[in-house]
């Protein structure tokens, strides 16, 4: 690790919310000058919904954006517990329903019904992605890199050439799928996004020594690439 992550404490959410919001258009704006596309990876759960809400009303070219999450659970957008269907209510709305939707969920029993196909469709996106925005649980993993998670160690393998991994861990629920740490931190920007005192406690655990496999958000902290972490915290 060549020096810490950056901390950028904000005094409430709503204020995280618009400065991220605001980051985070302004790289996807620059690789579409630049490019003439953009690709951003995000989280679910509930901590990213009003940063997605502030995004999904920036003005900027979304037909050229293509939006993909960073891990699912493994049930349909049917569901309440679906990241896919959180991002269409909350991001994809507004200028930003212009924007390319790439999910994981395909209908099939378990991630591993569908393994190639997944990974087909990952290796097609073009590296390195442009913003990728992590979020963390209280246990200390990211994106599904669970404590106690069966592929773990694949997932958070640095050298691994597989773009996702199927994930089952005692705190996940359903069964879920990953992108690898690779992808994730082969990004122009990647930032973490986390809120309230409990979570802070667990970052600044997280950025002690420790095994990895305890706290799996570490394997991020500690990639070669952590110098360009932005971590972005409200109470």
């Amino acid at each position: 690790m060549t020096q810490s992550p950056t901390l950028h404490r904000y005094d409430s959410r709503e204020d995280l919310a618009e400065a991220l919001a605001a980051g985070v258009a302004a790289v996807l704006a620059g690789a579409i000058a630049t490019r003439g596309v953009a690709t951003l990876a995000v989280s679910g759960g509930s901590t990213p919904k009003r940063f997605f809400e502030r995004l999904a009303e920036t003005e900027i070219d979304w037909a050229s954006v293509t939006v993909t999450l960073v891990d699912e659970r493994w049930v349909p957008e049917t569901s309440e517990r679906s990241n896919a269907a959180m991002v269409r209510r909350h991001l994809l709305t507004g200028p930003a329903a212009s924007a390319h939707f790439l999910p994981f969920y395909i209908d099939a029993p378990a991630p591993e019904d569908v393994a190639e196909e997944l990974r087909l469709r990952f290796l097609r996106l073009a590296r390195p992605f442009d913003v990728t925005v992590l979020g963390m649980g209280t246990d200390g993993h990211t994106a599904s890199f669970f404590p106690q998670a069966d592929n773990l160690a694949a997932a958070i393998d640095p050298d691994t050439r597989e773009p996702v991994t199927p994930i089952r861990a005692p705190g996940a629920g359903e069964p879920r799928i990953t992108l690898t740490l690779p992808l994730i931190v082969d990004t122009r920007f990647l930032a973490l996004h986390i809120e309230g005192e409990e979570k802070l406690a667990v970052y600044e655990a997280a950025m002690q020594p420790g095994p990895v496999d305890a706290m799996p958000v570490r394997a991020v902290l500690r990639a070669p690439r952590v110098e360009k972490l932005a971590v972005f915290w409200a109470p």
